[in-house]
């Protein structure tokens, strides 16, 4: 994130071709010092389309709402009255106190354009924090002109000593004294997950600031004595990439025993997805009634109602006034998660509106995203993007891009993934 003086946003977003990914040094950086050999070659196989070819250009502006978006956010799930309703509909592993984590990788997604802005969802286990900061070591600029816009070697390195401080904190914040030794990568088989790679990486990053570090399936794991293993090594904290978010798959039973009985520090945990990332908590962070309900302070409300397109619960009641009005909505499932079963209502076919009748939806009024030329060639190939900011205990740590075409991001589209984003003062 760095500045840009004189021009619009949205012209460099139109117009700007100088500075690009340089793939050379994306190979440096994935196989040598935070990554392993082999990584970029997996890269390439596995998921081509992670690393977008432009950056993106957000205002000052809009970077500044946001994190006083997510500051007003915070505000409001601190409220006793607002946990107590959340939690109260949410599974009983929510209700577990966590022992004092807070939960690492908070990702807040947002939709911006130069007159539109919207939190889009959050995310409590948001993945490519690490492929963020091998991105900003290979980035090229084709003039020296636009050099000051590449970030600095550094400035990776201060998101990784972020990353890796943010890890002990959680440790900490659980109430022990001694040194964290060991962390658990666990996803469902990782080694088949499309951001695998990015598991390789906190592993060596993990490992070169001197903490044991293996990436394991949540059926791997034992508990004996109070203490969670990973064959012979015991496990103090595991990174939790699961999409099992109230850990109920027999997989992950033993996770889930370690978990209540205090024997790991989980991060994230279920109680940060029911209270943070569950969709129906929009439809409470949207209402003006109900955040006055809550004792919400007018300042925060005005912030969040704001920044926050309304939404609510699709149900019997507003179905035909819902289908009528489908075409200014997005419909979402309550737990959903990598823009799974989520759907614009202009695209919507009778048959996917009976099954979201039937499932757990809510409808959030649309908020068009922005919008990336990426080559100047003709005819111009235009992306659409969202923005991510990466968040820990309400603090901003880095802001990505993903460009995309289509419905929703999803990683299969040339010359999109995530991007960098530079500051603009516009």
């Amino acid at each position: 994130m760095v500045s840009f003086d004189g021009v619009s946003v949205e012209t460099l977003n139109s117009d700007c071709f100088c500075i690009s990914l340089d793939t050379d040094a994306l190979r440096v950086a994935l196989e040598s010092g935070i990554g392993q050999p082999g990584l970029f070659d997996l890269v390439q196989q596995r998921c081509p389309y992670l690393f977008a070819a432009r950056p993106v250009f957000v205002s000052h502006a809009h970077m500044a709402r946001m994190a006083t978006l997510i500051k007003a956010i915070e505000s409001v799930v601190a409220l006793p009255v607002y946990r107590e309703e959340v939690l109260a509909r949410s599974p009983a592993i929510a209700r577990h106190h966590p022992g004092g984590a807070k939960s690492v990788f908070f990702g807040y997604d947002f939709h911006v354009t130069e007159g539109g802005f919207g939190l889009i969802e959050i995310n409590t286990n948001a993945g490519g924090a690490m492929l963020n900061a091998v991105l900003a070591r290979a980035q090229r600029a084709c003039c020296p002109a636009m050099e000051s816009l590449v970030p600095p070697q550094a400035t990776a390195d201060a998101l990784e000593a972020r990353i890796v401080a943010m890890f002990r904190h959680e440790w900490s914040l659980s109430g022990h004294a001694q040194p964290l030794r060991s962390i658990a990568i666990v996803d469902e088989a990782p080694e088949q997950q499309y951001l695998y790679p990015e598991f390789v990486l906190f592993q060596q990053l993990f490992q070169r600031h001197g903490l044991q570090a293996v990436i394991a399936d949540p059926a791997e794991f034992s508990l004996r004595d109070g203490v969670l293993w990973h064959g012979k090594l015991a496990i103090d904290l595991a990174y939790n990439r699961l999409t099992d978010f109230s850990l109920e798959a027999p997989a992950s039973a033993t996770l889930r025993e370690a978990y209540l009985q205090n024997a790991v520090v989980l991060t994230p945990h279920p109680q940060a997805h029911a209270l943070y990332a569950d969709k129906r908590n929009l439809t409470l962070l949207s209402d003006a009634a109900r955040l006055q309900a809550l004792g919400v302070p007018q300042a925060a409300q005005d912030v969040l109602l704001a920044g926050i397109p309304h939404t609510e619960i699709v149900d019997p009641a507003n179905a035909e006034r819902l289908w009528r009005d489908r075409k200014r909505l997005f419909f979402k499932p309550f737990a959903g998660f990598g823009s799974r079963a989520a759907y614009r209502g202009d695209k919507l076919t009778q048959r996917v509106w009976q099954e979201i009748l039937a499932g757990d939806y809510v409808a959030q009024a649309l908020v068009s995203p922005g919008e990336r030329v990426i080559s100047d060639q003709q005819p111009a190939q235009v992306l659409k993007f969202d923005l991510r900011d990466y968040a820990y205990d309400g603090r901003v740590q880095w802001v990505a891009a993903r460009l995309y075409q289509g419905q929703t991001t999803n990683f299969r589209t040339p010359g999109g993934g995530f991007a960098p984003v530079y500051q603009a003062p516009s």
